[in-house]
């Protein structure tokens, strides 16, 4: 396992870190870890070098915590440094900030979190826990051992990211980043960014929540076999973010054994600035074949909201593209029915018109709703 340096903190973590959200479950249910074997994973991670294990408050329905928090048990927990995440969402007076921070405590069976994040930062929320005092209670919790180090995760755009980096002396962030989401959200302004501020940089989504992995379209296939070493699209896809030197470690969500094992094995040797000139530019080819099997042109650009019936447009263009880009029309409408509010769907739209005068695209966006919600809906 390589290690590498947590920003202008005082140790190194390993290059791979244990995302505890994708842990075995039983029946299908999310809230019913197979506890054997999700300790099962996690101790093999750490016996082959993992050092950082990452959860938060709401994974596997409240459960995943207490799930690491036994896997961590039997000397273990003095071997990792542990991350878990406020829920940021949840918390609505200054008390709030202690009652979670002391249940995470005992869910994860620990005297202290060594990396604790501000979790899922938005404008809202950021605004929302900043007023409530939320860096008084991080002065604290620092100062009473309970934290070690505090940092943030993040989901929102760039000029929010700066803000909130620029508000605090964080020790580290975490953003979702891989190949095709260079300059999604924080993106690599906002990586480069953060590491100037001397902050680490945690990397979520590094295969896109599975997209970039699972069922690749043929045409990427065929590009990736044109390379000269022959390599998994995981492998591609983890070896593009290891290759940039601001990046501290990337989480994975891992649920089998297989995946643990392929991951080690792909962090071994993955190093910054390991890639050739040759390998980044069929990055880039993937990259850019993955963007032809777009259907819609939007740029998410956003000058089409806020629509005055509530239909986030984007959003919905967003799901209708990657279900072609992905090969994964069926995430795509689970997606659409579980995450979206009826208000926000497709169907809500009244076709008053005001999103086509305004899009500089010039997209036909009243006939792309239907066509969105005719293949999401269930």
């Amino acid at each position: 396992m390589q290690y590498r340096q947590f920003g202008k903190c005082d140790f190194k973590v390993s290059a791979l870190g244990f995302g505890c959200m994708r842990l075995p479950i039983i029946d299908g249910d999310e809230g019913k870890i197979n506890e054997p074997e999700a300790i099962k994973l996690i101790r093999h991670a750490i016996d082959n070098g993992v050092n950082y294990i990452d959860t938060a408050y709401p994974y596997h329905k409240g459960m995943s915590e207490i799930a690491t928090g036994k896997a961590l048990l039997d000397g273990y927990r003095d071997k990792v440094k542990l991350a878990t995440k406020l829920p940021s969402w949840l918390i609505n007076s200054y008390e709030d900030f202690d009652k979670y921070l002391n249940e995470q405590l005992d869910k994860l069976q620990t005297d202290h979190i060594d990396c604790y994040l501000l979790h899922s930062l938005s404008k809202r929320t950021w605004d929302k826990i900043r007023d409530l005092g939320v860096m008084k209670f991080v002065k604290g919790a620092l100062e009473d051992g309970r934290i070690k180090q505090i940092g943030f995760s993040f989901h929102d755009k760039l000029e929010t990211f700066k803000e909130i980096v620029d508000y605090y002396d964080w020790d580290f962030c975490q953003i979702q980043y891989n190949f095709m989401d260079e300059n999604y959200q924080a993106g690599t302004e906002g990586l480069k960014y953060a590491v100037a501020k001397g902050m680490a940089v945690i990397v979520m989504e590094p295969l896109r929540g599975g997209k970039l992995v699972k069922n690749p379209p043929s045409e990427v296939l065929d590009l990736w076999n044109t390379a000269d070493i022959k390599r998994t699209p995981p492998a591609w896809a983890l070896k593009w973010i290891w290759n940039n030197p601001e990046v501290s470690t990337i989480l994975s969500g891992m649920g089998k054994m297989n995946e643990v094992v392929e991951n080690i094995e792909i962090a071994e040797d993955s190093y910054p600035n390991s890639l050739t000139a040759k390998e980044l530019e069929l990055v880039n080819l993937v990259k850019e074949k993955y963007r032809s099997f777009t259907k819609i042109g939007c740029t998410a650009c956003s000058y089409c909201m806020p629509c005055p019936e509530g239909v986030n447009i984007p959003q919905n263009f967003g799901l209708y593209n990657e279900a072609f880009m992905y090969n994964t029309v069926e995430p795509s409408k689970m997606a659409y029915e579980r995450f979206m509010t009826e208000k926000s769907r497709a169907s809500a739209c009244k076709e008053c018109g005001l999103c086509e005068d305004a899009c500089p695209q010039n997209l036909p966006i009243k006939a792309h709703l239907k066509e969105v919600h005719s293949l999401l809906t269930k």
